[in-house]
């Protein structure tokens, strides 16, 4: 199988599994105990903590919140930083649905909420971010990447515009795609809320962190025990966090290799397609993700080459995995002004860290013999 499906999730990284390994066994404390095995946990839970937040340039490890995922994290962001005023948020109609939904979850409940217009490529303005803002703004949120077509967005730029109009208002940015790619550095500049997820950069499913800047208040979304300093209870998940430490380690230090590597088995990927066959590389020319290629194929609907595709051992989706398995119009396409007949018949590839060039040959060889059949 030629596994070409890393934007939905990764394989475990073997040193990731190797250091989660005591944690699933023989030390099982519950970290808000006060016993020597509770303790053992809590240790490991902190020494986590202080790796990743060396690994983001963050100043204060507790700059860290551990959080159930990508999407855990986002809901924490958006609804935890607009819940304790009545404050508005703005974000962008390319949006993963954590933050999507989570704002139309705020807006039920009276806050006021803007989705801004992208352009052809997927990217919104910053100009146009910085003119939605105002003293009633609570939180802008504008992911790094996108999920579906890889496209980058400016959020530097938009941070810093965004400061300028904003003095009240915080930043956050969903850096889960991002992050094996990307550099993600905490820096004064830059957003006040990043979003990262555990299971995108080689770690566990089911874990992830929200980087929270000393003196952004979050009213918690999860309520019980008071773990994290009170902004998400509930037991730690000890080996997961683990996991996720190793992960971000790791994925820091691979990551100018994994841009080269990844971005090589991509590009040959498109070449060889259009070698081949009739395609269209959707955002082809914009800043994008040197894993993602997300591929129109005129005249075959999705579904079916999805199906076919699978049979001859290649794993590709349609665009997010983050729904119930069906097929559903992206989003982010139709934001995109892509119409539902091209949508349909388009299908994301995303390399990882393993593949090279000879992955995407080898891949094109698949995809474009699967296509000719089916025309």
């Amino acid at each position: 199988m030629l596994y070409l499906d890393h934007a939905a999730t990764t394989p475990l990284r073997p040193d990731v599994r190797d250091a989660m390994a005591p944690y699933i066994g023989e030390r099982f404390g519950n970290p808000s105990g006060i016993h020597t095995t509770a303790q053992q946990a809590k240790n490991a839970v902190e020494e986590a903590r202080e790796q990743i937040a060396a690994s983001i340039g963050a100043s204060r490890p507790l700059e860290i919140v551990f959080t159930g995922g990508g999407t855990e994290a986002d809901n924490l962001a958006v609804l935890g930083a607009s819940w304790p005023g009545d404050g508005a948020i703005v974000t962008t109609a390319v949006e993963h649905a954590a933050v999507l939904e989570s704002a139309r979850f705020a807006e039920r409940n009276g806050r006021a909420v803007t989705i801004l217009p992208v352009d052809r490529w997927g990217r919104v303005a910053p100009e146009d971010v910085a003119a939605a803002v105002d003293d009633g703004t609570a939180v802008v949120s504008v992911m790094m990447a996108n999920n579906e077509t890889g496209v980058c967005q400016p959020v530097d730029e938009i941070t810093r515009r965004v400061r300028e109009v904003g003095t009240r208002t915080f930043v956050h940015t969903d850096a889960v795609q991002a992050f094996a790619s990307l550099p993600v550095e905490v820096r004064d500049t830059g957003p006040d809320l990043i979003a990262v997820s555990a299971h995108k950069i080689g770690g566990p499913q089911g874990v992830g962190f929200l980087f929270v800047r000393d003196g952004v208040e979050l009213e918690p979304v999860i309520h019980g025990g008071g773990q994290e300093l009170g902004r998400r209870s509930g037991t730690h998940n000890v080996a997961a966090i683990v996991g996720l430490a190793a992960a971000v380690t790791a994925s820091v230090v691979d990551r100018d290799r994994y841009r080269t590597r990844v971005g090589a088995a991509r590009d040959r990927f498109e070449h060889d397609l259009r070698s081949r066959t009739t395609i269209e590389v959707t955002a082809a020319d914009a800043p994008r993700l040197a894993s993602h290629a997300h591929v129109r194929f005129p005249g075959v609907a999705a579904e079916t080459l999805l199906v076919r595709l699978d049979l001859a051992g290649v794993a590709a989706a349609a665009g997010a995995a983050c729904h119930s398995g069906a097929i559903e119009t992206s989003h982010v396409l139709d934001a995109m002004g892509i119409d539902p007949v091209a949508a349909s018949e388009s299908i994301r590839f995303s390399f990882g860290r393993d593949d090279d060039e000879s992955t995407g040959a080898a891949a094109a060889q698949i995809v474009s013999d699967v296509v000719e059949d089916l025309s």
